[in-house]
């Protein structure tokens, strides 16, 4: 495996994004409460960082530790607001025990994954051959476009749609939170929690309401990643 990293880093990125992809889109017509699933993304997370671990690099890929000022990035404030849109409607826990338990922690792994296949492999990949514009784009607009397969399980036409325009703006402000602060951790988080309280969030909410949400998720992107753009890059990612 070290052998292919070393050889094509973007290569080695569709590798994962494939494995990921092909995996997710069958253990997921199984249900998010399934324990199938979530073993499912237990092996795809722990083979991805243990090669990270073994290989050293963690601090590549943002997983040595938290950014050094977090002030500088405004305290990640827009990535603690994202989760709590999920919430804002009330509070209804989709499954009954345990499969609340294996939907809470299958969310927090996806998480995971998909932040290190697509800011850590595919984005750091790009960085390293082209410019950051193009990395940070390709990286947004790949992870927002994965979300068709939502299709798959079950969801409608439009509601996919919404989850994809959600995902893509959600893709730039985590793509340029890593580009900045160097730190993965702040977009785990942060994307974590937004699954995982997707599993308590209420689904009686209005269509405007969900409009509106997805609006200002948008709003919230453009303005932090504006703003992201004025701070200095750490030297791992230049």
């Amino acid at each position: 495996m070290k052998k292919f990293y070393d050889k094509n880093e973007i290569l080695f990125a569709i590798f994962w994004i494939v494995i990921y992809t092909v995996s997710m889109g069958n253990l997921r017509n199984l249900g998010d409460d399934s324990p199938y699933m979530m073993l499912g993304l237990v092996i795809v997370s722990l083979l991805m960082f243990l090669f990270v671990r073994k290989n050293g690099l963690m601090e590549k890929y943002g997983l040595s530790g938290w950014t050094k000022d977090s002030r500088i990035m405004l305290w990640f404030i827009p990535l603690w607001i994202i989760p709590a849109l999920n919430l804002a409607t009330g509070i209804r826990p989709h499954y009954s025990l345990p499969g609340q338990i294996f939907a809470v922690v299958s969310m927090a792994l996806v998480g995971f994954a998909e932040e290190l296949i697509f800011r850590g492999f595919l984005f750091k990949a790009m960085l390293k051959n082209g410019n950051a514009k193009t990395a940070i784009t390709v990286s947004a607009i790949t992870f927002g476009i994965g979300h068709i397969l939502n299709l798959f399980t079950g969801h409608e036409l439009g509601e996919t749609l919404l989850q994809v325009a959600f995902a893509i703006a959600f893709g730039f402000i985590v793509t340029m939170v890593f580009y900045k602060s160097g730190s993965l951790l702040p977009c785990i988080l942060s994307h974590s929690l937004t699954d995982v309280f997707a599993v308590f969030s209420n689904d009686s909410a209005s269509p405007v309401f969900n409009w509106i949400a997805h609006g200002a998720m948008i709003v919230i992107a453009v303005f932090y990643c504006l703003y992201l753009r004025k701070i200095e890059t750490p030297e791992i990612n230049k």
